[in-house]
């Protein structure tokens, strides 16, 4: 019986094509490898075919950047939902540490490296900060939005993101399976750390 014929997917534009190979540069051989000529090697293109969009490395790399900051949005934005601006809060901490632990070097490439010196800049700016936002509107609902409250909202947002931050990074890293901690009191450290942060919102533990 002949097998069927399945519809052979599309090849990638050119542009898209080199952020694809771009990031597999990045996973296999680090960020210092990265050109637009190992780029143009890998898709068996000329040499100056990835000119044709990217002006250089440095405008390569903040693309790939901010598709990163542009899919990170777009999954916090995917939480679970709560009427409750708290339970909203955590709703959106959890998707955060889920995301740097299921994309662990999209995380990297977003908060551990140096950012680019290209004419893309500013639309890298533009999505990281559509990113933060996400966590800047949760906290308005909480605040209000006055003028008073504004400055509350950056405060616990650096507060909130910083927290988050070093949380990824420590249970991600390779140091805590070092450190004899037991079973227990990993399996407990995501929700302890959402507890202190009701605390330090003012807000009761939660149950």
């Amino acid at each position: 019986m002949p097998s069927k014929k399945t519809a052979a997917t599309p090849p990638l534009e050119l542009r898209d094509a080199c952020i694809v190979a771009a990031q597999q540069v990045i996973a296999e051989r680090g960020i210092e490898h990265l050109s637009l000529r190992e780029v143009a090697r890998r898709l068996g293109v000329s040499h100056q075919a990835p000119y044709r969009h990217y002006p250089s490395r440095d405008h390569l790399l903040s693309e790939v950047m901010r598709r990163c900051f542009q899919r990170f949005a777009q999954h916090l934005d995917s939480r679970a939902r709560f009427d409750d601006p708290v339970q909203d809060l955590e709703s959106l901490g959890q998707q955060y540490l889920a995301y740097a632990q299921q994309h662990p070097l999209e995380y990297r490439l977003m908060f551990s490296t140096t950012w680019p010196e290209a004419a893309g800049s500013p639309a890298l700016v533009r999505d990281a900060t559509h990113a933060f936002d996400v966590l800047r509107s949760v906290l308005r609902r909480l605040h209000g939005d006055t003028a008073r409250a504004r400055e509350a909202v950056e405060l616990d947002a650096l507060y909130i993101w910083s927290t988050m931050h070093g949380l990824a990074g420590v249970m991600n890293g390779p140091c805590i399976g070092q450190l004899d901690l037991r079973a227990k009191v990993l399996k407990q450290a995501v929700p302890h750390a959402m507890d202190r942060l009701r605390t330090g919102l003012g807000q009761p533990p939660g149950g």
